[in-house]
């Protein structure tokens, strides 16, 4: 039995379909449960895109089932993320997460529902990740990274009690532990801004907080050595380009084998990361850049 997936959408018809033709790529498409959760338009301009997204997602065939969830109010990406998630997990003991501006490789399911049942039993292990850094050497098949992730992931309903949405406190735990700097990835990327900018008011973002609830604990998340999801959010309307060429990755057209393997970071892999988010030096990713990258979907 395949895992379902959970499908985010607002009000881009494009990107929604590319999202949703290339999951009905997947063979195990056929068999998944999709879930998709519409939030209601912030404003009237908007609200027409929001009834296209919604109509089109009302045809959608290929899936064992569809059950589109629309919400009444404004929830923003992460209120609607945060809601939709924990709805989810309390019917299913897993789901698979997407966004509407995401490409898949036809072997992503795959990789994902391996991921979830190779490592079900495994406490330490938080979540399954598509997405991989378009780094220039090689990876392994398969590595894990201390903490979670947000472009196509997927996770267990034990994983996801693990998050907080409190951001003050998970800072204050991050300070008190001198973690700061290892959460950053050793400087290459501004987490811990990131994080500080949420408690502040600055930015909304749920995933610094999943991110952050997870590395607290101590939780990994597999990876795949190449890259099984594309951002079409990255597509220059409102990303810097150098952040585009830091993070845009062409997916892989084929599979990614899930081999059980030692469940701890792999410093090679997280190292070789760190340098190409870096640019190949230590100076700092520029928090701009990451604010918008993670800013991406609020609406």
């Amino acid at each position: 039995m395949f895992a379902p997936v959970l499908l985010f959408v607002y009000c881009r018809p494009e990107h929604t379909r590319r999202t949703v033709e290339s999951l009905l790529a997947n063979s195990e498409s056929a068999g998944s449960d999709l879930i998709i959760c519409s939030d209601a338009p912030r404003s009237p301009a908007v609200a027409p895109r929001v009834q296209q997204v919604r109509d089109y997602c009302r045809s959608l065939q290929g899936f064992a089932s569809v059950r589109l969830i629309e919400s009444e109010t404004n929830l923003g990406l992460a209120g609607s993320i945060i809601r939709g998630v924990s709805k989810a997990l309390e019917q299913y003991e897993r789901v698979i997460v997407l966004e509407d501006d995401l490409v898949l490789s036809p072997y992503f399911l795959k990789f994902m529902n391996d991921g979830l049942n190779t490592y079900c039993d495994d406490e330490h292990v938080a979540s399954i990740h598509g997405y991989c850094y378009p780094v220039k050497n090689s990876l392994p098949e398969t590595f894990f990274l201390r903490g979670a992730d947000c472009w196509g992931w997927a996770t267990w309903r034990r994983s996801w009690q693990l998050f907080q949405p409190d951001g003050t406190l998970l800072l204050q735990e991050l300070e008190s532990r001198n973690l700061e700097q290892h959460f950053d990835l050793g400087g290459a990327m501004a987490f811990t801004q990131m994080l500080r900018d949420q408690i502040a008011g600055l930015n909304d973002s749920w995933a610094v907080r999943w991110h952050a609830a997870c590395f607290l604990a101590e939780r990994l998340t597999l990876y795949p050595g190449v890259s099984l999801v594309s951002n079409a959010g990255l597509d220059g309307s409102g990303v810097h380009c150098r952040a585009e060429e830091k993070l845009a990755a062409d997916v892989s057209l084929k599979p990614v084998k899930v081999v059980r393997q030692a469940i701890r970071e792999d410093r090679t892999a997280r190292a070789r990361i760190a340098r190409h988010l870096a640019g190949g030096h230590r100076s700092r990713f520029g928090i701009r850049q990451l604010l918008k990258w993670l800013r991406r979907g609020l609406k």
